[in-house]
C-alpha cells in the first residue's frame, strides 16, 4: 500500500462517509450556521441603520444648537446695544438735569444778588436822604439864623418855582 495512491475500496468508503457527513451538515448544520450568519447580518444592518439615524439626529441637534447659539448671540448683541443706548440716554438725561439745575441755581443766585443789590441801594438812598436832610437842616439853621435871611430865602425859592413853571 502506497501513501500517495489510495486503494479503490478505501476510496469508496471515504466517499460514502463524506456523503453522509455532507448530508448531515446540509440537513442540520448549514441551516443553523446560515441562520446565525443571517441573524448576524441583520443585526449589523440594524446597527448601521441605527448609527445612520443617530448621525442624522446628531446633525439635526448640531444644526439646532448652532441656530440657537446664533440666535443667542444676536439677542446678546441686541441686549448690549439696548444697554448702551439706555446708558447714553441716562447720561444725557443726567447732563440735561444737571444743566437745568445749575441754570436754576444760577438764576436764583442772580435774583438773590439783584434783590440784595436793590436792598443795599435802597438802604444807601435812605441813608443819603437822611444825611442830606440833616445836612440841609444844619446849613439852613446856620444861614437862616435871623428872620431877614429867612424871608430872602423864601422869596428866592418862590421866584425859582415861578420860573420853572413857566
Amino acid at each position: 500500500m502506497s501513501l500517495l495512491t489510495p486503494e479503490p475500496g478505501l476510496l469508496f468508503w471515504m466517499m460514502i462517509s463524506f456523503g453522509i457527513v455532507l448530508v448531515v451538515l446540509v440537513r442540520y448544520g448549514f441551516p443553523v450556521i446560515l441562520k446565525s450568519v443571517e441573524k448576524r447580518q441583520n443585526y449589523i444592518e440594524a446597527s448601521l441603520q441605527a448609527a445612520r439615524e443617530a448621525q442624522e439626529e446628531l446633525g439635526k441637534v448640531v444644526e439646532t444648537s448652532e441656530r440657537m447659539l446664533a440666535e443667542a448671540r444676536k439677542e446678546q448683541r441686541a441686549i448690549l446695544s439696548e444697554a448702551t443706548r439706555l446708558k447714553e440716554q441716562i447720561i444725557e438725561e443726567a447732563r440735561t438735569g444737571a444743566t437745568t439745575e445749575s441754570e436754576k441755581m444760577m438764576e436764583a443766585a442772580r435774583r438773590k444778588i439783584d434783590a440784595e443789590k436793590e436792598e443795599a441801594l435802597r438802604s444807601i438812598r435812605r441813608e443819603v436822604s437822611t444825611l442830606s436832610v440833616q445836612l440841609a437842616e444844619r446849613i439852613l439853621r446856620e444861614r437862616l439864623g435871623n428872620e431877614q435871611e429867612q424871608t430872602k430865602m423864601i422869596d428866592r425859592l418862590l421866584d425859582e418855582v415861578d420860573i420853572s413853571k413857566s
